[in-house]
Parts: structure tokens; C-alpha cells; sequence
């Protein structure tokens, strides 16, 4: 039984689309229309759920809803740093205004906060203004966490006259702006909310891969090359990475699948024992006295069981996770030093230098599919939805289908981790 994923509209569509014809042929037999769908799962066998979702395909759309010479596009860009926002901002600029005409393009400053009266006050966007962000990374726009009311942002739509909003974040983000489509319906007004999926640890729900996760996993691949030779350099040398990963391992998995030169990875989907003749420690011990060397991955939202229950949040809600690289750092330490066995250790986090770097080649056409489809969808109505991708098919999700729950990594994929490993069962 398959169930159709309804997006949201603001209405019909009457206006013909400016995506004609290139200089060698008509492109109409590429416009998508609303009946085309993505059967998710696509996979179907014995064991398995036989219901399927249809999820709308991404593209252009032969009519729109907005008449591009008389829209209003406003861009913002919130969370943390991600490999690609740039090439996203820029895209969205190309595509709005030299394909479809829209003559303006408002960036938003600081995330959310700058829909405030006392946030960074907003920019025009131009050609020069984004010529060559796509070779730096960062945002041109910056960025922050945190919440701001929907009352205020969608008073500054109003005001400024803005017919189309473009989120560029996480699931949080996302929350966010659905909260601005329930007082944009609320107000009756017609303006369009459509996200586009940012999380470098490549987490949300209905998306193979997020931008600038192939980049941190590149990027972490580097680190644990290099903390490899520092461990196999040194007799009984251990070194230890911790990457991102709140509560999805994947760049902890990946890059490990990656360098092919880890020993031990740990992710906040699997829980390990520390202590006894399974745990983490004796596991280690065994390792030197055969190999005299050790790598251990640990992404930063892995092994909280062990630690003291976090209480903080950060500005976006988030629970503040425990520092598990420290704390493993000193745990063997101290079980080495207890052993009267010496060992030289090297811890090295390189979360905010792999978040901060220009996109990679293949992050770089993500980013563009992604910002493409946003305005394709923008364009012809669509709302509270976001730009999903699977299996290479972009997708329309619901904003709320989306947010619901975070994706993990799956048996398989953790499979091949301890393959790679080859660690001892800890788990």
C-alpha cells in the first residue's frame, strides 16, 4: 500500500515558466509535474514493511506560482558552519536571477537573529557580491543558533514585501521555519517557506547525504592519517580523533571506512563498555601488547553513558554533550599508568577545522542540486517543505516528516565499520 506525501501549496500555478530553450533544443520535456513520484522505501522483500511513502519529485515545474519579475526572495543561513553554504547561497542567486528573472535576492544576516529589529541589518545580494564565495568557506551571510519568534520574522516578510523565504539549516532550522508557515497561514498570507537541508552530520530524515559531509569526512580522513603516524612512530602510541557527530555517528563511520587505519570507532548509535575483559581498555591493552600501536575515532555524542548526565543546552535547544575525547584520553592514561605499562597518547579534535573548509568537488555539485530544486519548488508555490534526496532522486519532504526523528546509521553501515576495524565486540 503506498500513501502520497501531500506538499503544501499557496495555489495554482498560472504563470508559464521563463526555463524555456536552451541553444539547442526545447527543455519542456524536462519539466516535472506534480504527478510524478519517488516510492520510498524501494526496496521490498520478506521481513520488511510493505507500506510505501510517494514523495513528490523535485525539478522544475512547466507553470509557477509566482510571476518572477514581481517576487521577493529572502535567503537565511542558520547553525553551525557546514562545507558548502556559500556554493548554496550563490546557486540560489544564479538560479533566481539569471534563469528565472527575480530581480531581488535578500540575504539575511546571522541566522535568525537578523529578522530582529536589533539583529545585523539585511543585504541586497549581486552578481559581484557572490562571484567567487563558493572558492571560501564560511557564509557570506554568517550565521548563529537560536530561536526567534515567528511573529517577528514573518512581520519582517510583510514589511519587506517578501514572497519567498529560503532556510538554509539543520532540523532545528527546519522546526523553525514551520513555525513561520503556521503564522504565515495564520496571517492568510502568500509566501512561500522552503529549507534546505544543512547538517554536517548528515542527519536529517529523507536525505542520503547532506552537503559538506563528503568534505568533513575528506577532511577527518587527514586528521587520522596523521594520528596514525604519530601513533605507529612511537612504541605503544595511541591517538585518539574526536570528530562531530552528535547523535549520528557518520563522519566518525565514514572517515574511519575512509582511512582504512582505525582501530577502535566509536559512535553515539552504539553504546560500549570501558571496564572488564569486553570493555574498551582491555580491548586496547591486548592491541599494544600485539601491535605496540592504536588509533581509536570517537564521534562527540558516543560513550555519554559513561559520563555525569549533561544539563546545558546550546541557543538552538540542544542537550550539551559531555567532552567524551578527554574523558577516554584520561581513562587511559590512568589505566596504562595503573598497568605500569607506558604509553604516549595524542589527542587531536579537529571539529572546527573540518567544518570551516571550502567545499569538496562533489559537496560543491550537491550543493548546487540542492539550491536548484529549493528555487524550482519556491518558485512554483510549494511550502513547508524541504529539499530531500534519495537514492540520487530529489525529493519533496514535508517540513514536519522531516524534523520528526533524526537518522542514525544503519546495521549495514556500522557492519561495515567493524569490518574495517576490525574491533572486538565492545558493544
Amino acid at each position: 500500500m503506498s500513501e502520497k506525501i501531500v506538499i503544501p501549496d499557496l495555489g495554482s500555478c498560472t504563470v508559464p515558466s521563463p526555463l524555456r530553450i536552451d541553444s539547442h533544443r526545447s527543455i519542456e520535456s524536462n519539466f516535472v509535474h506534480d504527478a510524478m513520484y519517488y516510492r520510498h522505501p524501494v526496496e521490498v522483500g520478506p521481513g520488511m514493511d510493505e507500506a510505501t511513502h510517494l514523495f513528490e519529485m523535485a525539478g522544475a515545474r512547466k507553470e509557477l506560482y509566482f510571476e518572477p519579475a514581481k517576487t521577493k526572495v529572502a535567503i537565511v543561513t542558520c547553525g553551525g558552519l557546514c562545507p558548502g553554504m556559500n556554493n548554496v547561497i550563490r546557486s540560489v542567486y544564479l538560479q533566481l536571477h539569471y534563469h528565472y528573472g527575480v530581480p531581488a535576492v535578500l540575504g539575511i544576516r546571522c541566522g535568525y537573529s537578523g529578522f530582529s529589529p536589533e539583529g545585523s541589518a539585511p543585504m541586497w545580494l549581486n552578481s559581484e557580491m557572490v562571484n567567487d564565495i563558493h572558492q571560501r568557506g564560511g557564509t557570506l551571510l554568517g550565521t548563529s543558533r537560536g530561536p526567534v519568534s515567528p511573529d517577528i520574522i514573518v512581520d519582517f516578510l510583510e514589511r519587506r514585501g517578501i514572497n519567498v523565504l529560503l532556510t538554509v539549516g539543520g532540523d532545528g532550522t527546519q522546526r523553525g521555519a514551520h513555525g513561520v508557515v503556521e503564522e504565515i497561514d495564520r496571517r492568510k498570507l502568500k509566501i512561500s517557506v522552503v529549507g534546505i537541508p544543512k547538517t554536517i552530520d548528515d542527519d536529517v530524515h529523507f536525505v542520503n547525504r547532506s552537503f559538506g559531509y563528503f568534505t568533513a569526512i575528506e577532511k577527518a580522513k587527514e586528521v587520522i592519517d596523521s594520528a596514525h603516524v604519530e601513533a605507529h612512530c612511537v612504541h605503544n602510541g595511541i591517538s585518539i580523533v574526536k570528530v562531530m557527530g552528535r547523535d549520528s555517528g557518520f563522519i566518525a563511520a565514514g572517515a574511519s571506512l575512509a582511512s582504512q587505519e582505525v582501530n577502535f570507532t566509536l559512535v553515539p548509535e552504539v553504546p560500549f563498555q570501558l571496564d572488564g575483559d569486553r570493555g574498551l581498555l582491555a580491548a586496547l591493552h591486548r592491541r599494544l601488547l600485539d601491535r605496540h600501536h592504536a588509533v581509536i575515532v570517537v564521534a562527540e555524542g558516543a560513550g555519554q553513558h559513561l559520563l555525569p548526565p549533561a544539563e546545558e543546552r546550546d541557543a538552538s535547544g540542544n542537550l550539551l554533550h559531555r567532552d567524551i575525547g578527554r574523558f577516554l584520553r584520561d581513562k587511559i592514561k590512568g589505566h596504562f599508568a595503573a598497568q605500569r605499562l607506558p604509553v604516549l597518547i595524542r589527542y587531536l579534535d579537529p571539529s572546527y577545522y573540518i567544518r570551516s573548509v571550502p567545499a569538496s568537488t562533489v559537496d560543491s555539485v550537491l550543493c548546487d542540486s540542492f539550491a536548484r530544486h529549493a528555487v524550482h519548488a519556491a518558485m512554483a508555490g510549494k511550502t513547508d517543505m524541504l529539499i530531500g534526496l534519495q537514492h540520487s532522486v530529489f525529493i519533496h519532504v514535508p517540513i514536519p516528516m522531516a524534523t520528526k526523528q533524526r537518522k542514525r546509521l544503519s546495521n549495514a553501515e556500522w557492519a561495515a565499520v567493524v569490518t574495517a576495524t576490525g574491533q572486538p565486540d565492545l558493544f
